[in-house]
């Protein structure tokens, strides 16, 4: 059986008239699909389009483009090898599963739709439950609704379940902090302008269809998404982050964490996607990042949060890099002592859309940079297709000493194996594989398939490889 469900943009939203985007199952009524402003690439920000619907089954779509004669047609991930006829400005595709597309038209990829196509929500907290703050449509006050809802219980205490119905949402002092246990549901339709923050707690669940709504606040330097720090069992599901000051999604000391069908936009300076520091068992899947700096980052200690990093694992994704490293590794540790063990990685079945990064110290679409005396090690990417590189390489593995942020050089870095990874563009910049001198080297790296456009990368010579003379052990198989 198919089905589809749309959201009404609440009344306040940010649109964009750019494309035009309706859904159906076949044979029924089209619905309209509200199309959202987004802005992307930091270096020259640029107004994009973003819109989302439920769906099972089989629908059909149509997207329609408002900029001028539609001349040629690209739907990324290339992977995905989605169908599509175009007849004048219309695009028609039709759909059997749900799907996260980049629709680029006239070879635009900055004033672009991202179409995100998720699976029909199942078991959302009921609103009219006892244990369930309803906010209606419209422009609220979350502390105002709070205590409406503490007075109604005669209990100065949050409620079990948070529910965001359709509508545009403030939170007094733009943070809302989650007790254990709870629930906080962000309803299709409905955007939250607000960090949600999961401090010392356990047990929590952050999910809908919603928006956290980001893009006006410029007066917070370190304001992101979602903070979650010294905590345990943590679920982000389904939520869509826009413009964030800093990180979509910020991991401290943490452990079990999971993020499933996460959505994220940034262009600002150090406004990376997620980040994790000395955490353990954090498992992302199904995502979508298109950042001004790292999309992913994975670290040992920094600021308040010491410890190893381990079991961090990121599939079916798609990563895009407008600033940065799509993959970034090992930056940040313990310094102060004998560093931080990073270990224990996979990214696996993931789309790189794109890396642009002018400075070359940045370089690297999958990157491993141990710094701080930190162990990187037991690293796997596999299943890794990069579609462009503007400005960069495909890989970067150092032990470094950057200056910027590393007052001591990494320790070393051990067993990483690239399995089926594939470059579809130009020759990039040259990959380095760098020791940092004879006691700090790079230890075991295995490539099994490594393939730049139609080549087969079968040896050390290879014009893409720089690698320096405190390396060991690298490997090149074809299977």
């Amino acid at each position: 059986m198919s089905s589809v469900v749309t959201y009404a943009a609440p009344k306040g939203a940010v649109l964009l008239d750019d494309f035009k985007v309706k859904v159906r199952v076949p044979g029924e009524d089209w619905q309209h699909v509200p199309v959202y402003k987004v802005k992307v690439d930091m270096h020259d920000v640029r107004e994009a389009s973003m819109s989302s619907f439920d769906m099972e089954g089989t629908v059909e779509a149509e997207i329609t483009y408002r900029r001028g004669e539609l001349k040629d047609v690209a739907i990324r991930p290339l992977s995905h090898s989605i169908h599509y006829a175009v007849e004048e400005d219309t695009i028609r595709l039709t759909l059997n599963q749900p799907r996260k597309l980049v629709i680029e038209c006239n070879g635009d990829r900055f004033g672009n739709l991202h179409l995100f196509v998720n699976p029909i929500e199942t078991d959302a907290p009921n609103p009219d439950d006892s244990n369930v703050l309803a906010i209606q449509p419209g422009i609220h006050r979350l502390p105002d609704i709070l205590q409406q809802f503490n007075n109604s219980t005669n209990e100065r205490q949050a409620p079990d379940i948070l529910y965001f119905a359709p509508g545009m949402h403030y939170i007094e002092e733009t943070l809302l902090p989650v007790s254990s246990g709870k629930t906080v549901y962000i309803a299709g339709g409905a955007i939250l302008v607000g960090s949600i923050v999961c401090d010392h707690v356990r047990d929590i669940a952050i999910r809908g269809r919603g928006f956290i709504y980001l893009a006006d606040f410029h007066r917070f330097s370190a304001f992101r998404g979602f903070r979650i720090i010294f905590s345990e069992n943590i679920a982000i599901e389904g939520i869509t982050v826009i413009d964030p000051p800093h990180y979509s999604v910020f991991i401290g000391k943490s452990q079990g964490i999971s993020i499933r069908n996460f959505k994220s936009f940034s262009t600002r300076g150090w406004s990376d996607g997620i980040d994790v520091m000395s955490s353990e068992r954090i498992d992302i899947d199904d995502i979508f990042m298109r950042n001004s700096d790292d999309c992913i980052a994975v670290y040992g200690s920094r600021w308040d949060f010491h410890g190893d990093t381990r079991g961090v694992t990121v599939r079916n994704s798609i990563l895009w890099a407008d600033v940065a490293h799509p993959i970034m590794i090992g930056t940040h540790g313990d310094h102060h002592r004998n560093g931080d063990v990073i270990e224990e990685l996979r990214f696996e079945n993931i789309d790189i859309l794109e890396h642009h990064e002018p400075q070359p110290n940045y370089w690297g679409a999958m990157a491993i940079n141990a710094g701080d005396r930190n162990t990187v090690r037991n690293v796997v990417f596999e299943n890794i297709r990069v579609e462009a590189i503007e400005e960069g390489q495909l890989f970067d593995i150092r032990v470094v000493h950057n200056e910027d942020y590393n007052p001591m050089p990494g320790n070393r870095i051990e067993n990483v194996v690239f399995r089926d990874i594939h470059y579809a563009g130009r020759t990039p910049h040259p990959s380095r594989i760098h020791g940092f001198d004879d006691e700090r080297i790079v230890d075991g790296v295995q490539f099994v398939n490594l393939r730049i456009g139609d080549e087969l990368v079968e040896g050390n010579g290879h014009r893409a490889l720089d690698i320096n003379g405190y390396v060991r052990n690298i490997v090149f198989v074809k299977e």
